[in-house]
């Protein structure tokens, strides 16, 4: 089974040298518990990969046999513009990593399709040279899942996509979609994404999502790694759990892995120590 790097090194090895190509991976968890800085270093890592920075070898090494690098890198956020997310990536990941990591990244926005049935001023997400009217003609509640759906179709085959994030489309699901609308459309997404032969990284803050809601999407996606705060005396640690994923969990099974306690360094998201059964 052809592999793609998640970009955490360890975690990489533990699995067999990534995700299996064709897998839709809910990234879930609590704020701050380190879903994003997963998302941030393994769009980070595969793009130093990609520039064939000597950084990539010193942080993450050789890659496993039967793994090869995504084709492209794609980052999709639906309220950031690049320089926001860029600098947020900068207090997680040493800077020089950020500025190398992001020249092989591509990176698009779909503001204008988010905001534009909002109470939002169109000058806070729209650039000037934006034709006003024609963005006050759209009044398709799906315009974004319509744009989020094509871009993937047209970016996603045999690339790493990173979705950021689920938790704003589930926020306008009240207003302009349906919630059945987004599961519909990630189960979807997983039929395509096992004939692309890409990795899709969904995150998603799991804290104002009913566990129904939550449940959809763990099932609408070929995985689910889930993000936890665990507090043990007066100390809190990250902790990271496979609750399902093809290809992956099994193996983990095999050696008895139960949970990985994660840390944040200067490279990013990281596993400090596997958790086994005793």
């Amino acid at each position: 089974m052809e592999r793609l790097p998640l970009g955490i090194s360890r975690l990489d090895r533990i699995i067999g040298g990534g995700a299996p190509a064709g897998s839709v991976v809910l990234l879930a968890g609590e704020s701050g518990a380190g879903a994003r800085e997963f998302c941030y270093t393994s769009a980070l890592m595969n793009g130093l990969a990609r520039v064939g920075s000597d950084r990539f070898d010193l942080h993450y090494g050789a890659l496993e046999d039967g793994t090869r690098l995504p084709e492209e890198i794609h980052y999709v956020s639906f309220t950031d513009e690049r320089d926001a997310v860029e600098n947020e990536m900068s207090f997680v990941v040493e800077e020089p990593l950020v500025e190398d990591g992001m020249e092989a990244i591509e990176f698009v926005e779909l503001a204008e399709e988010y905001f534009q049935l909002t109470p939002v001023p169109t000058d806070w997400y729209a650039e000037r040279t934006t034709d006003i009217t024609n963005l006050g003609n759209k009044t398709d509640r799906g315009d974004v899942l319509e744009a989020f759906g094509d871009y993937l179709t047209e970016h996603a085959a045999g690339n790493l996509v990173v979705v950021d994030s689920i938790t704003d489309l589930a926020a306008a699901a009240d207003d302009r979609l349906d919630w059945a609308d987004l599961t519909v459309l990630l189960k979807g997404l997983a039929r395509a994404s096992h004939r692309w032969g890409g990795v899709i990284l969904l995150l998603v803050n799991s804290e104002p999502l009913t566990s129904t809601e939550l449940g959809r999407l763990k099932e609408s996606t070929d995985g689910t790694l889930l993000f936890e705060w665990e507090s043990g005396g007066s100390e809190r640690a990250r902790t990271l759990v496979v609750e399902q994923f093809r290809g992956v969990l099994s193996r983990l099974e095999d050696e008895d892995v139960v949970r990985f306690e994660t840390e944040i360094g200067d490279a990013g998201f990281d596993i400090s120590n596997v958790r086994k059964i005793r």
